[in-house]
């Protein structure tokens, strides 16, 4: 009888908000092409068919490309999306409105400690930890700069 290991995932949640319109905002996550203007280490990224994506990312030195494979559920303001292969990574970004003019946007980053630091290098355990918590809110900060200055 084989067995199938389990992998321990790690979970961080971030949220932020965004002084714009959840239209707009929704708008500005589904514009691939500008994901290097800011989720830092994306050097380039395009749309494929069937929801997937290709990100050329450097991280920790390393160059490596990577496919997600996206899905959004429209009516609940909801993106999701992990990638095909190793490391395994899974993120939903959900955004909320706040008022007419501002938005909340909460994410939701599954991943395994390990495989990350495989992938692109780095210490192990907490000093990751914060490595990836700093990373995730930095984009965030980024996203809001680049949603609003896009309105």
């Amino acid at each position: 009888m084989s067995r199938t290991a389990e992998v321990a995932m790690s979970t961080l949640e971030e949220h932020i908000d965004v002084g714009v319109p959840i239209d707009s905002a929704w708008d500005s996550l589904h514009r691939v092409e500008n994901y290097p203007r800011f989720i830092d280490g994306v050097r380039d990224a395009h749309a494929e068919a069937g929801g997937r994506a290709q990100l050329d990312i450097e991280a920790g030195g390393r160059a490596r490309q990577m496919e997600v494979e996206a899905s959004d559920r429209t009516g609940d303001r909801v993106l999701e999306w992990h990638t095909t292969q190793a490391p395994e990574l899974r993120c939903s970004l959900t955004l909320h409105p706040i008022d007419q003019g501002n938005t909340r946007i909460q994410a939701r980053l599954e991943y395994d400690p390990d495989t990350v630091r495989a992938a692109f290098g780095g210490p192990r355990g907490f000093a990751q930890a914060n490595a990836i918590e700093r990373l995730v809110r930095s984009d965030l900060e980024h996203f809001r700069d680049y949603a609003e200055q896009s309105r």
